[in-house]
């Protein structure tokens, strides 16, 4: 009893508080005390760690580093925002860091490699085993965002004519050249073809003679080398996968991916997407201010020059709001509704179109349907507006105008939703990267013009 609650107590003493640990990093840097701040950063999980240096003061993160630079693990570069990485590349030393990487998996030591300069590169890969340098350098062969990039090398592919015995020797044996962790065995023929898979459990469960061809999945899901990451994750996600061999062009084993490097990928993709709706290439809250700047400045430049198109529509109307004040008023109304409108049809699709659940076998039917919502929501806000217009200017014509223009706007915003992500793919461009400002577009334009005009043709 008193073991396991001092086993409770050790869990709950080292549970992590990223507060607490910065105040404790604080405490020893003021001190001084270089010798409890190596014990305290090695009992934290690198994760960890790459938390504390985000949320640290610049001067005290580069303080830190400089601290623990010569035991620094190269793995908590992994955790890390892109830009911070950089910076953090440039304080340490990379004879040093290289010299640290020896226990880090390929992959691992890939994703850093594949970032650093070209003269940085070439020094840490002088100085780490000549066994990783290779596999690292025809890692960076493949594709970037490829599953070449993303595998690790070290598998367990056993022959396919072993039993179950063989296996498990096989694995107690060599136990110190394994993967960290593995889910499956895979079977190769001489050729070094996967033929299938063996799941952990279902090797433990079988008795020691059984032939490992005869308990082995036969439809096992392979990936080719040059295959992008994000159609990784989707095979994943759609298949419930735990790990899948991946191949060359000549069906020849070439390494692994697992689930735990797909759900990287997944977030990598999602904050992608998410950000490039918003027009911003990456996260930058720790780029300096002028980068910062200058990455959004091309996005904003452009949102200008299409708020300057709806400006030139207006001006052409300048006349008639000039005499009808309320035109001014209510304009705002239908284009701000049609960006709306056509914003959540857009994310939808965007959405959509990155699962796989539009294609172009149900692309004519989800056209329809969106334009078809479009011309519900277009009918029942006309209606709204209509009479909130009427009761307000005291003028049934006018509020019929906005009721029919809001009509107008919210269809084609449904269709334009839709529509525009559909057309960027078929011509291969990021519907998340271009899709917004085409829409916002669209749908002030087209609000302005057939609000204006209108009133215009029936009002003035």
């Amino acid at each position: 009893m008193t073991e396991i609650n001092k086993e409770t107590l050790s869990n709950t003493e080292y549970e992590f508080s990223r507060d607490e640990s910065i105040l404790k990093i604080v405490k020893y840097i003021d001190n001084n005390d270089q010798t409890k701040l190596n014990i305290y950063i090695s009992e934290l999980h690198n994760a960890d760690i790459a938390d504390i240096l985000q949320n640290l003061d610049p001067d005290l993160r580069t303080t830190l580093v400089k601290n623990i630079s010569i035991n620094f693990d190269p793995e908590i570069l992994t955790y890390l925002n892109d830009s911070l990485r950089d910076e953090l590349v440039e304080i340490l030393d990379i004879k040093q860091l290289a010299s640290n990487a020896k226990t880090m998996d390929v992959d691992d030591a890939l994703d850093i490699v594949e970032d650093l300069e070209d003269s940085d590169q070439v020094t840490f890969l002088e100085n780490i085993e000549e066994e990783d340098r290779k596999l690292i350098q025809e890692g960076l062969k493949y594709p970037e965002d490829s599953a070449g990039r993303l595998m690790q090398r070290n598998v367990v592919a056993l022959d396919n004519q072993w039993n179950v015995g063989q296996a498990i020797d096989y694995l107690r044996t060599n136990k110190k050249t394994l993967p960290e962790d593995f889910y499956e065995i895979y079977l190769i023929n001489r050729s070094n073809k996967v033929l299938g898979t063996v799941p952990l459990g279902r090797l433990m469960g079988s008795k020691r003679e059984i032939k490992l061809n005869e308990i082995k999945n036969s439809k096992i899901r392979t990936i080719e080398a040059k295959m992008d990451q994000e159609e990784v994750a989707y095979l994943f996600n759609k298949y419930g996968l735990v790990s899948a061999p991946v191949i060359d062009e000549n069906k020849i084993l070439l390494g692994s991916i697992t689930v735990d490097d797909v759900v990287e990928v997944i977030e990598e993709e999602r904050e992608e997407d998410i950000l490039k709706l918003g027009g911003v290439g990456q996260t930058d809250l720790y780029n300096a201010v002028i980068d910062t700047t200058k990455s959004r400045f091309s996005w904003l430049f452009l949102n200008l020059l299409t708020a300057l198109v709806a400006s030139i529509v207006i001006g052409l109307f300048q006349a008639s709001i000039e005499k009808v004040v309320a035109l001014a008023v209510l304009m705002p109304i239908v284009a701000s509704m049609g960006g709306n409108a056509g914003t959540q049809t857009l994310t939808v699709a965007v959405r959509a179109l990155a699962v796989k659940e539009l294609t172009p076998s149900n692309a004519i039917k989800i056209v329809f349907k969106e334009t078809f919502i479009g011309s519900i929501n277009g009918i029942i806000f006309a209606i709204i507006i209509s009479l909130v217009s009427i009761y307000w200017f005291e003028n049934t014509l006018l509020g019929l105008i906005i009721g029919l223009a809001m009509i107008i706007n919210l269809v084609v915003a449904g269709f334009a939703g839709i529509i525009i992500p559909l057309t960027l793919v078929k011509i291969k461009i990021d519907p998340a990267l271009a899709s917004g400002v085409i829409l916002t577009t669209i749908t002030d334009v087209l609000g302005f013009l057939s609000f204006l005009g209108l009133a215009t043709l029936f009002l003035i």
